[in-house]
């Protein structure tokens, strides 16, 4: 691969986070211009609010702007009243009303965070008039008129330029667990055999839980895009809650892998757990393929074959006996395996059917493009 190929790929693996930062260059400038045309006070205000709405999808755009615009307007509000209210005429008098403006509003921010621009938004409505020596009424609509220009500007250019959908981002995100998904099942199933690499399943599991986090961000994003008819596809709840599903599956074969097998049961059980380790991984990676690609499901027949070679040789342990003998504990993760594999397999089953409503919507949306 030459050297330029090699670029093209990483800029394009970083497409999303090149879109952004050309929105937000955009935003801020834009705003900027915009501000300074409309000779508001402070086009500072403009800039810095267009750039906290110019958002990675937008979803989160919407909502940066919906909070942003309710703190300001409900600080210049508060902030505004005051000022006018009860009027002061030295330091002590303003610092006094520094503690009225500041306290209420940042109590209740830390009870709803989306509010927190009403704490902001009050100290300068209120400190402003100070300094240039205006009256605290304007002082409040300059500050949200200087908003509401960055804020309008900055939803504007996250649905014009480059726009990032957070349906699209979905896709990625799932892909990205079910692979690490795919991961910590090779690594737990095969430490039955040969004993567990704690640090790399450590690492696993920690990127599983930060990918879940961000999942599940995206996923309400996406469902605030098609209630506000900003996109389409599918309804995400039923993929997030089937790699959810997936993810306790992991955790509950883990504990039932803490330790190997006894050796007899090892070799009974090697062969069949090598396949279903082998296809219940190459089943997650291509369904984490086909969620990035938009294509079909893959095939899922091999996963049920594989689960029932393994079935059939639990049957043949416990028939001739092999666990009897054995602490308790043993016997319990033994049987604690069969049942996390089998609900695997129900998950599976589900995450199959999920995939492919996935492919036919991205499969609709290009003949819909096409024609």
């Amino acid at each position: 691969m030459t050297r330029a190929r090699q670029l093209f790929e990483q800029v394009r693996a970083r497409r999303t986070q090149l879109g952004l930062a050309i929105r937000v260059t955009v935003a801020a400038t834009a705003a900027y211009a915009i501000a300074t045309a409309l000779h508001l006070l402070l086009p500072l205000w403009a800039v810095l609010t267009s750039l906290i709405v110019t958002q990675m999808s937008v979803g989160r755009s919407l909502k940066a702007t919906r909070d942003y615009m309710l703190g300001t307007i409900g600080g210049a509000i508060y902030g505004g009243a005051i000022a006018i209210l009860i009027p002061y005429s030295s330091e002590a008098g303003l610092l006094g009303l520094l503690v009225l403006s500041v306290a209420p509003l940042a109590f209740i921010a830390a009870i709803n965070p989306s509010l927190s621009a009403a704490t902001v938004t009050a100290v300068i409505v209120l400190l402003v008039p100070t300094m240039h020596h205006s009256d605290p009424m304007t002082s409040a609509i300059d500050r949200v008129s200087e908003v509401g220009v960055g804020a309008v500007t900055g939803l504007l250019v996250s649905f014009l330029v480059l726009p990032s959908p957070a349906v699209r981002q979905i896709r990625a995100s799932a892909a990205v667990l079910l692979e690490l998904i795919a991961d910590a099942l090779a690594e737990l199933l095969a430490g039955l055999t040969r004993g567990r690499d704690n640090d790399a399943l450590h690492r696993i599991q920690d990127g599983i839980g930060n990918a879940m986090v961000n999942l599940n961000a995206i996923g309400s994003e996406a469902e605030r895009e098609r209630a506000a008819r900003l996109s389409s596809g599918p309804d995400t709840g039923p993929l997030l809650r089937t790699i959810l599903r997936l993810r306790h599956d992991v955790v509950m074969i883990g504990r039932a892998t803490v330790v190997p097998l006894p050796v007899e049961v090892q070799l009974r059980l090697a062969a069949p757990l090598t396949e279903v380790s082998t296809v219940i991984a190459r089943f997650l990676r291509s369904a984490a393929g086909a969620l990035r690609e938009g294509a079909g499901a893959p095939p899922i027949h091999p996963v049920h074959v594989a689960l029932q070679h393994y079935a059939e040789a639990v049957a043949s342990v416990r028939r001739d006996g092999l666990i009897r003998g054995h602490p308790s504990d043993t016997a319990e993760r033994f049987f604690a395996l069969g049942f996390s594999l089998e609900q695997m397999h129900q998950n599976l089953g589900d995450l199959d059917r999920v995939v492919g409503e996935w492919s036919e919507a991205a499969a609709d949306k290009s003949v819909r493009v096409a024609e």
